[in-house]
């Protein structure tokens, strides 16, 4: 049997089993005692939301529903989020290995307006509807959470600010995109130079934007918390769920035949995956520093949250998060020549899809269902929806250009230099020193 295959097969055993336990400990939460699960969610949800924490909710509520799709969104949000962010990041550091792989980073990232937008726009509906928010209609004069925060967290600016801010995001995705492939016609260097003019303004809307939509988005399902890491949090997660994203896509584009076949090389390959180990690291230190400041400070206003997610099978969700978003890529990745094994790596990023998916599944339903995870079918459904939605406008939108940038001053530099050494030269290299 072909080597690679048998690691293949061998690492989707190890995730069926995984997935297996996983299964078991989530819907393990009758076990749990109900009366303490009870008190610790009337504890945690107390003042919270519009009493959606001690109701049962349908299946085929408008509010299942509601934050089936809000998980999706923020899920496919993140993907564009993070490719923007790379994006930026290639013009402001005038990065060279990047080149050839930017206009996919740069489509995808341009698919935040109009499609981003539109696809908002049913979460508001619902907020409008009372199925998400529940500060929507109450009086901040009698929630002092609220009363400091009803500047941004108000009816009016929530409906016009948050599309604005993706639009505007998408603006500068686009105009990015546009630019590039302005330049394969013309070969002109002013392109290069307003294009890092634009990431250098651009980098702060980012954060700021990213920032903000994952404050309206997510953090207010429970207006009254507070953290100061949120918005890296998110970001911390987007950026790592798309370089895995990127480092697949990549590869099949650079397949014999196929449009990156003569730009993509296993320096990019590497790159990718030495980023994508990175930003485990990151998300890991970012997620922690979170929850060890907030227990440390123990303030009702920020402890409460992890309080009702430490509840029923939400605190083995909480331990899958751990253990599978940091621990095991974390563990697998530090064996360099693993960064380009394929056998590998596919399984890791269907691991990785699964862990963020998991994560973004445990900013929003606790609210929905605080005393456990119960997983519906309208979350695979309207996870893979969006998805595909995301999919097909990417591959449509891919084509309509050149595949990858055609005269960047740079691109040379991406095809030239992309050999990475082998473990035999590395070793000699590191004796002669």
């Amino acid at each position: 049997m072909n080597p690679a295959l048998r690691i293949s097969k061998n690492w989707m055993a190890f995730l069926a089993i995984a997935a297996l336990f996983l299964t078991a400990r989530l819907f393990g939460a009758e076990h749990t005692d109900s009366h303490t699960v009870a008190n610790a969610v009337d504890h945690a949800a107390h003042g919270h939301d519009h009493g959606s924490a001690s109701e049962s909710v349908s299946q085929f509520s408008l509010k299942q529903i509601a934050h089936s799709y809000l998980t999706a969104y923020m899920f496919t949000l993140s993907l564009c989020v993070g490719c923007l962010f790379l994006s930026l990041a290639h013009h402001l550091f005038d990065a060279g290995w990047s080149a050839s792989i930017r206009r996919v980073t740069d489509t995808i990232s341009s698919l935040l307006f109009p499609w981003m937008t539109l696809l908002v726009l049913p979460i508001i509906g619902f907020a409008w509807h009372g199925d998400l928010y529940g500060w929507f209609f109450t009086d901040p004069a009698s929630d002092h959470s609220l009363d400091v925060k009803k500047v941004l967290f108000n009816r009016e600016t929530f409906s016009v600010l948050l599309p604005g801010v993706i639009a505007l995001l998408g603006l500068v995705a686009g105009t990015l995109r546009k630019w590039s492939v302005a330049q394969d016609k013309d070969g002109a260097a002013h392109w290069t130079s307003k294009s890092r003019k634009l990431a250098a303004g651009g980098i702060f809307l980012f954060a700021f934007g990213t920032t903000l939509v994952c404050f309206f988005l997510m953090k207010s399902l429970q207006h009254q918390f507070f953290s100061t890491m949120y918005g890296v949090y998110y970001f911390a997660g987007s950026v790592w769920v798309t370089l895995i994203t990127l480092y697949i896509l990549t590869m099949y584009l650079s397949q014999p035949g196929k449009p990156l076949e003569k730009v993509y090389f296993k320096r990019q390959q590497q790159d990718l995956a030495v980023l994508f180990f990175a930003f485990t690291v990151f998300y890991a230190y970012i997620h922690f520093s979170q929850y060890f400041l907030i227990w440390n400070a123990a303030l009702p206003e920020e402890t409460f949250w992890y309080v009702l997610r430490e509840v029923g099978s939400w605190k083995w969700v909480g331990m899958t998060i751990i253990f599978g978003h940091f621990f095991v890529p974390f563990l697998l990745l530090l064996n360099q020549d693993i960064k380009r094994n394929m056998a590998v790596m596919v399984p890791v990023a269907v691991w990785t899809w699964l862990m963020h998916y998991l994560d973004m599944t445990y900013n929003v339903m606790p609210v929905l269902h605080p005393a456990g995870l119960k997983l519906t079918f309208w979350d695979p459904l309207l996870w893979v929806a969006l998805v595909s939605v995301l999919g097909a406008l990417f591959w449509r939108k891919y084509q309509t250009a050149a595949p990858y940038p055609l005269r960047d001053p740079r691109l040379k530099e991406a095809v030239t230099h992309h050999e990475v050494p082998t473990s035999a030269v590395r070793s000699a290299s590191a004796s002669t020193h």
